[in-house]
């Protein structure tokens, strides 16, 4: 059979260079396009493996330069604010996933989307880490017959920030707002100043401050599991890995109450770990989604329509992929 080159724009970066290695692990045949404003860095990257391609992308045209050649699904690692990446493949049928883009940001990718909802697949990749967040807190929500609260602490190691174009991410979202999206008693409010943040325990039960981050997860966990009450922060030092001598690694702390399927009150407490830290975290994501999006693990390409991570990934294969590569979703004891 053959497949149609993956083009991953930004794959220059730390981020595409482990989506890259997670493709290629599963699909050492699988052609790539490796996509860059910056020629000597797509053929640099392009030049070290097989089936790889160099592009060089013009934002500024419709065909972002590629003219009409098949191409089986984009990925974009970087904000997009022209949205040529989304216009392009959506014009054309082809499948997209970006993960740069803030929740105050969707609107515009929402509506083009809407202009030809048959057209293919969008997936809305700005869950934090590409789906980790939301795949593991649902899988910890099912021994809840009610989830009433959800409390994520991000957990990201100061030597672990994933290079220059995460941090201009992070300006961008900065330089919009200052205030934060929660919810609260069932109402999604803005918070600000000191009422944005909260503090949580790592997976070595030190205490950090968390900043309120404005995280899309809360809207995806908030329509999947009805909580009434959603906050997610991030919280900046050194890892549990790290404080304990090891290496940087990144952890996803989940707080959940509820009530169990006896009506009795249940809380629980649960962190996603990744011995190699948040991009290759992300590479998981972003390389399974490209999977589903392209069918390239056999079945049927996934059908157009507006789609987050957690709704088109099979949450047992993420949580086994994750295992495979050292991590874990463990459950912590109550802080």
């Amino acid at each position: 059979m053959s497949i149609s080159p993956i083009l991953l724009l930004g794959g220059t970066g730390q981020i595409g260079h482990f989506t890259i290695q997670a493709l290629r692990k599963r699909y050492p045949d699988l052609p790539l396009l490796i996509g860059s404003r910056n020629r000597q860095k797509a053929e640099r990257v392009a030049s070290a493996m097989n089936r790889a391609e160099p592009v060089v992308i013009d934002p500024h045209a419709d065909d972002l330069g590629l003219g009409e050649r098949p191409i089986g699904a984009v990925a974009v690692l970087y904000g997009d604010e022209r949205l040529a990446s989304l216009r392009y493949a959506h014009a054309r049928g082809i499948s997209h996933l970006g993960i740069s883009t803030g929740l105050y940001e969707v609107a515009p990718e929402i509506a083009i989307h809407m202009q030809r909802p048959d057209a293919a697949a969008v997936v809305l990749g700005y869950e934090w880490l590409v789906g980790a967040t939301t795949i593991a807190t649902l899988t910890a929500a099912k021994a809840y017959a009610r989830v009433d609260g959800i409390r994520i602490g991000a957990l990201v190691d100061e030597e672990d920030w994933g290079g220059p174009t995460v941090a201009e991410d992070f300006e961008r979202f900065a330089s919009v707002t200052s205030s934060v999206l929660s919810r609260r008693e069932g109402a999604f409010v803005w918070r600000k100043g000191d009422d944005a943040g909260f503090s949580f325990h790592a997976i070595d039960d030190t205490e950090l401050a968390a900043s309120g981050f404005s995280s899309i997860d809360i809207a995806g966990l908030a329509a999947v599991t009805g909580a009434k009450d959603i906050e997610f922060g991030i919280g900046t030092g050194a890892s549990s890995s790290r404080r304990a001598g090891g290496a940087k690694s990144t952890e996803i702390i989940i707080e959940l109450a509820g009530l169990n399927e006896a009506g009795t009150a249940l809380r629980s407490r649960h962190a996603v770990f990744h011995p190699g830290g948040a991009a290759p975290l992300t590479a998981i994501g972003i390389s399974m989604v490209l999977e589903r999006l392209a069918g390239l693990d056999g079945k049927a390409a996934t059908q157009a329509g507006l789609f987050f991570p957690y709704q088109i990934l099979d949450h047992d294969a993420y949580l086994e992929r994750l295992t495979q590569e050292g991590g874990r979703l463990m459950a912590l004891p109550l802080a």
